[in-house]
């Protein structure tokens, strides 16, 4: 999961820290990227796309 550090909506809304911590205490493996200078903007979504689509197209294929 990625999140910008300058997204406004980091501390009232999205929280990442909660899904962090409920992961953690389930034993589910998490990769939390904090993007440092990216906010909630189309820019942000379109520089780390790929590396989702990987991610997602990596697990389809069973690898």
């Amino acid at each position: 999961m990625d999140v910008g550090d300058a997204d406004p909506f980091i501390e009232k809304e999205l929280r990442p820290e909660l899904l962090e911590r409920a992961c953690a205490a389930a034993g589910i493996p998490l990769t939390l990227r904090r993007q440092p200078g990216y906010d909630h903007s189309y820019y942000f979504i379109s520089t780390f796309m790929a590396d989702h689509i990987g991610w997602h197209a990596e697990r389809l294929r069973g690898g």
